[in-house]
């Protein structure tokens, strides 16, 4: 009986935080969404979020140095750059669930290096359930390319590319500043991105569902577009 009351308040532990990291707002402040005229957009899978950022002459400037990855950032059809951070065993192992590996996961769930994932995209349904659109002011865009560029380790000032780990053709993965654990994943990392570009999450949100709950709860409607109204591209 002992082990089920345990049990039971530890359960009751995890709802409280999950809800409380969900409702609680948490914000950086200082950049004006009212004023939106950039859009990006996070990707979300059951377990993952990754921000897709639309290829301009710009954002090829500041990422360059993909290339040094063989990602061929120039191509014609590429519509999006598409980043996430997560912890290097259990990422560069597990392209699909079929690939699963219980070291992978035992480093994820305690603690591992992390990397940066870049994906190559062309056109995105907006109206896609799993897709939510964010309006940014161009202060607020600034901030959130800094922020991506500053989660890439450097040496001697260069981003460093793990060659030969890729999925396929069209992604990458560079070495990561900081370590990835159960606590501190790849949705806290999105989050982290966004509130450096002015918007409000919860306060701990591990989880793609929590995420996007916390930024419909927070953000006002010039900031969050409704994927319903969306059009397909």
């Amino acid at each position: 009986m002992k082990i089920l009351k345990w049990l039971c308040i530890v359960i009751l532990l995890i709802f409280a935080s999950v809800a409380i990291g969900t409702l609680l707002p948490r914000s950086l402040g200082g950049v004006d969404t009212a004023s939106a005229s950039r859009s990006v957009l996070v990707l979300s899978n059951p377990i993952h979020t990754d921000i897709a950022l639309p290829v301009d002459e710009e954002l090829l400037a500041r990422f360059g140095f993909l290339r040094d990855g063989n990602l061929e950032i120039d191509y014609p059809g590429v519509r999006y750059l598409v980043f996430g951070w997560g912890g290097r065993e259990f990422y560069t192992q597990t392209p699909t669930w079929a690939d699963l590996k219980p070291l992978p996961l035992f480093k994820g769930i305690t603690l591992d290096r992390s990397v940066m994932h870049v994906a190559l995209a062309g056109d995105i349904p907006l109206s896609n359930a799993s897709v939510t659109t964010l309006n940014l002011s161009d202060a607020g865009y600034g901030k959130l390319l800094d922020f991506i560029l500053g989660s890439f380790a450097t040496a001697q000032g260069n981003q460093i590319p793990l060659l030969g780990k890729s999925y396929g053709t069209d992604d990458a993965f560079f070495e990561a500043v900081g370590y990835f654990n159960a606590v501190a994943g790849c949705n806290t990392w999105t989050a982290a991105a966004l509130r450096n570009a002015g918007l409000k999450t919860g306060w701990w949100t591990p989880m793609p569902q929590l995420l996007v709950a916390s930024l419909r709860l927070h953000n006002g409607a010039a900031a969050i577009a409704d994927a319903a109204t969306q059009p397909t591209p």
